[in-house]
């Protein structure tokens, strides 16, 4: 399976592009015994378009062009659902074990999700309900997808 995060913005160089970096290739060195086959990080420019919904709705469209048929999309959102990094662990082993091609994350713009996109994916996610930065939320979507595939492999990392 491969792990895909499809982000509206930009990473500047940052302290937060070197974690997303050192993250990124935690994932791949620990990922291949738990069967993730490649981790792959796109950037899409915020539209410029003046309505909300516009925006929305043209995000949408460049997100929803990477996935893959028969993929796993996961969406943050503040609205969605929140977990615990073990039971986020047991989604990540599901989709694995069905054999699913990919895990797309997506991180949307400053406005969010349109509504089409948190109705078509396969799980809206939540880091919490406090609203973060998405240069931060890139980072601890990375650190959460390291956990769970430790948790997957009773690696030390993860202590409760």
């Amino acid at each position: 399976m491969r792990i895909a995060i499809a982000a509206i913005g930009k990473l500047k160089s940052a302290p937060e592009r070197e974690l997303s970096a050192d993250y990124e290739s935690r994932i791949a060195a620990i990922g291949r015994k738990s069967g993730v086959t490649d981790v792959s990080v796109k950037e899409f420019a915020e539209s410029q378009l003046q309505s909300t919904s516009q925006r929305l709705q043209a995000e949408a469209v460049l997100l929803w062009a990477n996935v893959a048929p028969a993929s796993v999309v996961i969406a943050l959102d503040e609205r969605g659902k929140d977990m615990s990094s073990a039971v986020f662990a047991n989604h990540m082993s599901t989709w694995a074990n069905a054999a699913k091609p990919a895990a797309v994350f997506m991180i949307g713009g400053p406005d969010g999700h349109d509504e089409s996109t948190r109705k078509r994916a396969t799980l809206v996610l939540s880091l919490g309900k406090m609203t973060w930065p998405h240069r931060l939320v890139r980072v601890l979507l990375m650190e959460q997808i390291y956990r769970a595939l430790t948790i997957l492999q009773n690696h030390p990392y993860h202590r409760s």
